[in-house]
């Protein structure tokens, strides 16, 4: 019997978002700094026994079981089996887990999507490398489901680490790891915290809106771009760190600009009593109105922080450096 399970991880975006949209950078290209961390999306995959009376079972907030691949409601997962051409063939049973909820900002969709087609794939014989993982996901939320989504996160959740991500104008994309010294990058994360706003929301709507906008925020984009090789520069050189937390300002600020739906009156008073408590700066994460948000915070400000939102739960992380792994493949042991 195949069995296999997936291991993904979510990512934290910090400067560029936007510029991924193929709209904007098969025009202009663009560039984002983000890092993989070290919570995670599951999938289980295997070939169902052929005494199975449904030919695919799914498993995510619902439980599916179908005897055709057309009726799979969950369109990631229905669009995955057929662009890797699982129609026709024995059935599939595919179980999701997360550690985090869906729709919160952490690039979930495309973290599922790359998890998806890598245990997929390991079904199939295969083993794809990093990038052909990224550039299928992308593929498949891009094109077969026509989401309105960017090109980062599959691409972060696909190689893990933090990265400078550069995307061309002939759809060409280029991964730059960032190589802190372990001090540095400690130095980095003593200073982030996380806070969960409770909400949730569909990030295509949204990332829609910003796409009908860009015409409109050509200047915007383009200093959200410039800002990638600042921010990366402060993070590789010797200089005040805090100097990052206060451009995350700067890019929240030009963020929320792109459009009406990124931002609203709760997540305002949010970032407001976080900066009033000491934080340098911050930003939601994702396409924005909910999920994640995220602070530079001194730390000797983490306290006062805390208190400020104690309404909201923080969220600890840390950097995942392996990026899309199988942890299990019932191949390897010869079944």
């Amino acid at each position: 019997m195949t069995h296999v399970v997936s291991r993904t991880p979510f990512r934290v975006s910090f400067f560029g978002g936007g510029t991924d949209y193929p709209a904007w950078y098969r025009r202009e290209g663009g560039a984002v700094l983000s890092t993989a961390v070290d919570k995670y999306c599951y999938i289980s995959c295997r070939y169902l026994p052929p005494f199975f009376p449904d030919a695919y079972r799914v498993v995510w907030a619902h439980i599916e079981t179908v005897s055709s691949i057309s009726e799979i409601l969950h369109p990631a997962v229905r669009e995955g089996l057929r662009m890797l051409e699982f129609e026709g063939g024995r059935g599939v049973e595919v179980i999701y887990q997360g550690d985090l909820p869906a729709r919160t900002g952490m690039g979930s969709s495309s973290a599922f999507a790359v998890g998806l087609i890598h245990a997929l794939s390991a079904l199939h014989g295969a083993r794809p490398d990093k990038p052909t993982l990224y550039r299928r996901a992308i593929e498949l939320e891009q094109d077969w489901l026509q989401d309105s989504v960017g090109s980062q996160d599959q691409v972060a959740a696909a190689v893990g680490g933090m990265n400078v991500i550069r995307f061309g104008t002939d759809g060409g994309i280029d991964v730059e790891p960032l190589a802190l010294p372990p001090a540095r990058f400690e130095a980095l994360r003593d200073r982030l915290m996380m806070f969960y706003t409770g909400r949730t929301r569909l990030a295509s709507n949204l990332a829609a809106q910003v796409v009908r906008n860009m015409d409109q925020r050509t200047a915007h984009l383009r200093r959200m771009r410039a800002m990638v090789d600042q921010a990366a520069g402060i993070l590789t050189g010797d200089g005040d760190l805090d100097d990052f937390g206060r451009m995350l300002d700067e890019t929240w600020r030009l963020k929320r600009e792109l459009s009406e739906g990124i931002a609203n009156e709760t997540i305002d008073d949010i970032y407001a009593r976080g900066l009033a408590a000491g934080a340098l700066g911050g930003k939601l994460l994702g396409a924005g109105s909910s999920g994640f948000m995220l602070f530079h915070v001194p730390p000797d400000r983490h306290e006062a922080v805390c208190q400020a939102l104690s309404d909201l739960m923080a969220v600890p992380f840390g950097l995942d450096t392996q990026g899309s792994t199988l942890l299990y493949n019932a191949a390897d042991d010869g079944r």
